[in-house]
Order: C-alpha cells, then sequence, then structure tokens
C-alpha cells in the first residue's frame, strides 16, 4: 500500500508539477513572464463576463425572462 501512495506522490511531484516548478524559477528571472497565464486567464474571465451581460441584456430588453419570485418551486 506504501508503494501506491509513493507512486501517486512521484506522479504529481516528478511529472505534474514540473511546469509549476519551471514557473516559480522563471519569476526570479522576469515576473511578467512567469505571470502571463493570470493575465491570459483574467483576460478570457473577463471576455466572458462582458459575453454574459450583454446575452443577460438582451433576454432583459426582450421582455422574454421571468423575473416573478415564484418562479421556482423553492421560493413559495
Amino acid at each position: 500500500m506504501k508503494a501506491f501512495f509513493e507512486a501517486i506522490q512521484s506522479l504529481f511531484v516528478d511529472f505534474l508539477f514540473k511546469p509549476l516548478d519551471w514557473l516559480r524559477a522563471l519569476e526570479l528571472d522576469n515576473w511578467w513572464l512567469a505571470n502571463s497565464i493570470s493575465w491570459i486567464l483574467m483576460a478570457i474571465c473577463g471576455y466572458y463576463m462582458v459575453y454574459w451581460i450583454k446575452q443577460l441584456r438582451i433576454f432583459d430588453e426582450a421582455g422574454t425572462e421571468n423575473q416573478d419570485t415564484t418562479a421556482h418551486s423553492f421560493l413559495k
């Protein structure tokens, strides 16, 4: 059983976390490049938030959204 957990440890430490170790070492040289993944993910989330708000506005202006407080059975 011990070998099973050591295999899981080896999988994560030796293989799956290597890109994160590389980013940690890169931060000492270039902060902007090391945090580029964070900036890309923030840009993607920002884009989809704007898209979602635009879609909400379209349904609100069309009047198709049911805003009755009893629209869901658990709100009775």
